[in-house]
């Protein structure tokens, strides 16, 4: 089965194509031109996609189009039809304006209405136990917003490698990268998930929790606008606010010669392994496995941190990297085969 996959950023749309699970041709597309008109934007970015295309000798010939999910109301995890519905939702109605937003748009462009296209697993999957939506104020409901992609990838490989139905696992799964997500799937739900916005342990440029008196004393302060806080906390934070680097390589190595930046580095990892250790608890220490996943899992030296706090509750399996795009390609290969029904996206439904 051939499978274009579209994953777009706000300067660039990364795109491969598949032959099933093999990869033929990746390449990351840049923009350079200021686009404030959404429409042009995705007629320019279709366009740009089928010159790379026509430039890397691949035909328009593909059994689906497999793109990223964007920011869409709460919803079951699984592959979903990319329709107008959809599109009208993400182009004029999301609460959040994103990249990841275009991705079907784009692909339902291309297709001109005869290729299917789908999305897998956006953020925005919700599949939280009810206790889990709690979060002591009823005004302010925890929300599921997590790297579902990767995980959910993560999760069904190592199903895959025990020998096991993932429906018959249960794992807690830490997607470690910029922002870090720890979620609790029993049986193929995801019950339980720090917001990697605004949750959890701090990461490479985000905050995770803060003390919500300081955070208040701030706000009112007169210091930081509403927009300077937000990159405060969710793009100046973590590692680069203690050490000037979001880099954890650098970081490491800036440990190796000064204490207080190994305490930074010990913090993240302790914070990771606190919240891992949380999502054990809940599940009453009945835990298959713990996977590590993300950019971050490829190190070693980090990973080991966090394995001293965990390796005794579980199984530690790590699954490195996010393989977003092949992730993709693998939701619509399993539709086109069968073995996965595509659902349909309704707005008033999902919310």
């Amino acid at each position: 089965m051939k499978i274009l996959a579209i994953n777009p950023g706000s300067t660039s749309t990364k795109v491969a194509v598949f032959n099933d699970e093999e990869e033929i041709v990746r390449g990351s597309i840049q923009h350079f031109s200021s686009r404030n008109d959404r429409s042009q934007d995705i007629q320019d970015r279709a366009e740009e996609i089928l010159s790379f295309l026509n430039e890397s000798s691949i035909s328009f010939d593909f059994d689906a189009i497999a793109c990223r999910g964007g920011i869409l109301p709460p919803m079951e995890s699984g592959t979903y039809l990319v329709d107008d519905k959809m599109v009208d939702f993400l182009l004029h109605r999301s609460a959040i304006d994103h990249p990841s937003n275009l991705a079907a748009p784009i692909g339902l462009r291309l297709s001109e209405g005869k290729i299917p296209v789908f999305i897998t697993d956006p953020i925005s999957v919700d599949e939280l136990c009810e206790e889990a939506r709690l979060s002591g104020l009823p005004q302010l409901p925890r929300v599921s917003r997590l790297h579902a992609l990767n995980m959910k990838a993560a999760a069904r490989q190592i199903a895959f490698d025990l020998g096991r139905d993932v429906q018959n696992l249960n794992l807690v799964i830490a997607h470690l990268g910029g922002g870090i997500s720890v979620g609790l799937q029993l049986r193929g739900k995801m019950v339980d998930v720090n917001n990697a916005t605004d949750e959890g342990p701090f990461s490479p440029n985000r905050t995770g929790e803060l003390p919500v008196g300081d955070v208040v004393e701030k706000c009112f302060s007169g210091e930081y606008s509403e927009r300077e806080l937000l990159n405060r906390y969710l793009k100046f934070g973590g590692l680069l606010a203690y050490l000037g680097t979001d880099d954890l390589r650098k970081a490491l190595k800036f440990a190796k010669e000064d204490d207080d930046a190994a305490l930074v580095v010990d913090a993240m990892a302790y914070q990771i392994g606190k919240e891992i250790g949380g999502m054990v608890a809940v599940a009453g220490g009945s835990i298959d496995a713990i996977v590590l996943t993300g950019g971050m899992a490829y190190n070693t030296e980090f990973v080991q941190k966090i394995k001293e706090y965990i390796g005794k509750f579980a199984l530690v399996v790590i699954e490195p990297g996010e393989n977003e795009l092949l992730s993709l390609a693998l939701g619509a290969k399993r539709v086109l085969e069968g073995t996965e029904k595509a659902r349909t996206f309704d707005p008033e439904v999902a919310m």
